[in-house]
């Protein structure tokens, strides 16, 4: 072999998927689909440019392109964005996971004649499969509500390890007579147990390794990654656990960990992660006769719908709690199938099941229908639902979060779009509170620094650093963004009174309500928050009646200057800086 001729073919085999994907970009394409295609086209049923009909080599290839793509996608999610979905997504991994499989497996029983019972499940099993890579792929372009995109990225990564257990609990089925229901249950468990295991002992040494070992050079951190995903996946295997389960849970947590590598090895495994995907599709491509799928069009049209529009959602509809009615229908519609069926289709063909092939071709038919039909229609459909925000999905962060986290804040990204209330408008006009700092302007390739005069143009990427304690409210200030009305709203004019205004002095009480986020102030309903405290609870806020009110251990109400009176009482015998902080901050936010 021709070193040479193979370094310049794996260059533009990973050139021309690349291209592929920018392609299907701009098409509004799932890029698998046009790499699945180039696949295709330069095998040997097409421009016989590559000759290549080794399923098991595909197959392994394969099996650890899976690998290091979940556990990327470990990496990028982390234990904090997971935590509060776990159940659902679980849920949705496992049983949404067998009830796809089983529903499909009926529609393909009564389609395909030459399907025993047990293959057609191991062909609905095929297909229930998720693929984390295509799911990822699209929530990052996705303005999906975050909750939603989480559960379907940790389900991602979980459903993998179910549906091969399901293809091979079949497989051993149709080759063993002696195999029941009892052994499959056993296989299951015991595959789980020890891949859950292996994968949290050895994500957990990874983090303390990250944490505290300094390497004598920035480049060893993503080598010690690969070094662990590959203890991960290897270890859990030759135990005869799931290897998927253990690279994944080893890449959550090592991914939760703050460590002083951590961006860098994200950044390196999200580039791993990529050319694992583009030589996974090319490679699945390669492997398809386009001529034996024309004769599946009928049947398998049938089961991609099936699959795609009433089986999955209908599991989503079952066992997606936590969520309303249009939460659970996207759920079930934006579960993307890609090239994770294909790979599992493969054992069929490589355990030599009587109808291998037929459960291969159909499994990559249903793939491509089903991954177009969805992958168009995702985002509008969500938009239809109404369960988009106002923010990406899963945003690319400019800084280390899980280090901003620690200190009391978060970052947040607003995608500009054509028609919002603030395209057009100054910078000073946002209506920001003081607890949120835009960073950065994001325009195109160029990153702009904000200035008071500088004017949002569509397609930027607003990217505002805000405390933790007014992240609530702030998401209220980009709904209005988006809608109007922009800045601060106008707060009342002070109501004429037959005699002054008293101010009233009382001690905060529980059923006073939440003196962070005060929403009524002694029956006064707030119409703004206009500072926030940060050593211990409390604001200052614009009252209905034009009065203002201070909020925390003593509740204040009273008009601007007998307000401001008041805080400098309680400036003057402060008893310790961030409370002397505090009242400094009031006086100066009632004298503008």
């Amino acid at each position: 072999m021709d070193v040479d001729l193979v370094a310049l073919a794996v260059g533009a085999l990973l050139a021309a998927g690349i291209a592929a994907s920018l392609l299907a970009g701009r098409l509004r394409l799932p890029g698998l689909v046009l790499v699945l295609v180039l696949g295709m086209v330069i095998g040997s049923d097409g421009l016989t440019l590559i000759n290549f009909h080794d399923y098991e080599l595909a197959q392994g290839a394969a099996v650890l392109a899976l690998g290091l793509i979940l556990y990327e996608g470990g990496l990028s999610s982390g234990w904090a964005e997971i935590k509060p979905v776990f159940g659902p997504s679980i849920m949705l991994a496992t049983l949404g996971t067998l009830l796809t499989a089983g529903l499909t497996a009926i529609v393909a029983l009564f389609l395909i004649d030459e399907l025993t019972g047990l293959e057609a499940l191991m062909l609905g099993s095929t297909v229930a499969a998720t693929d984390a890579a295509a799911v990822f792929a699209v929530l990052r372009g996705s303005t999906l509500r975050r909750k939603i995109a989480r559960t379907l990225e940790g389900e991602s990564g979980v459903n993998d390890p179910i549906a091969i257990l399901l293809v091979l609990g079949t497989i051993e089925a149709v080759n063993h007579a002696d195999f029941g229901l009892l052994d499959a249950l056993w296989l299951g468990v015991s595959e789980l147990a020890i891949g859950a295991v292996i994968g949290l002992a050895v994500g957990y040494l990874g983090s303390v390794v990250l944490r505290n070992v300094t390497l004598p050079s920035a480049g060893l951190y993503p080598v010690a990654s690969v070094a662990f995903a590959a203890l991960a996946f290897g270890g859990a295997q030759t135990a005869h656990g799931s290897g998927f389960l253990a690279v994944f849970l080893a890449g959550l947590v090592i991914g939760s960990s703050s460590s002083p590598a951590r961006r860098t090895v994200i950044t390196f495994h999200e580039g791993l992660a990529w050319v694992a995907q583009l030589a996974l599709f090319l490679l699945l491509g390669l492997l398809v006769n386009p001529e034996q799928l024309l004769e599946f069009i009928l049947p398998g049209t049938a089961i991609a719908i099936m699959t795609a529009v009433i089986a999955r959602p209908l599991a989503a509809l079952l066992v997606a709690y936590g969520f309303s009615l249009p939460e659970r229908i996207i759920l079930g519609w934006a579960g993307l199938r890609g090239a994770t069926p294909i790979v599992f289709a493969t054992f069929p063909v490589t355990e030599q099941i009587p109808h291998g092939q037929t459960i291969f071709n159909v499994a990559f038919f249903v793939v491509l229908l089903s991954t177009v039909l969805q992958g168009l229609t995702i985002e509008p459909v969500a938009r239809w639902l109404g369960v988009t925000s106002d923010e990406a999905a899963i945003p690319a962060p400019l800084v280390e979060p899980v280090l901003l986290n620690r200190l009391g804040a978060e970052t947040m990204q607003f995608p500009v779009r054509k028609g919002d209330a603030i395209e057009g408008r100054p910078v000073r006009e946002l209506g920001l509170p003081r607890e949120a700092l835009l960073n950065v302007i994001v325009r195109g390739d160029r990153a702009i620094p904000p200035r008071g005069s500088t004017i949002i143009q569509e397609d930027d990427q607003l990217h505002v650093l805000v405390r933790q304690e007014v992240a609530l409210e702030f998401r209220e200030l980009m709904r209005r963004w988006r809608t109007g009305p922009v800045g601060p709203p106008e707060r009342p004019r002070r109501q004429p009174r037959s005699r002054p205004s008293v101010t009233t002095v009382r001690p905060w009480d529980a059923a006073d309500g939440d003196p962070q986020r005060p929403k009524l102030i002694a029956g006064n309903p707030v119409v703004e928050q206009l500072r926030t405290r940060r050593d211990e609870p409390g604001a200052l806020v614009a009252l209905e009646d034009g009065r203002f009110g201070v909020s925390g251990p003593l509740m204040a109400i009273g008009p601007s200057g007998e307000l401001q009176a008041f805080a400098r009482r309680r400036l003057a015998n402060a008893s310790s800086p961030a409370e002397r902080a505090w009242w400094q901050e009031v006086v100066g936010a009632l004298a503008r």
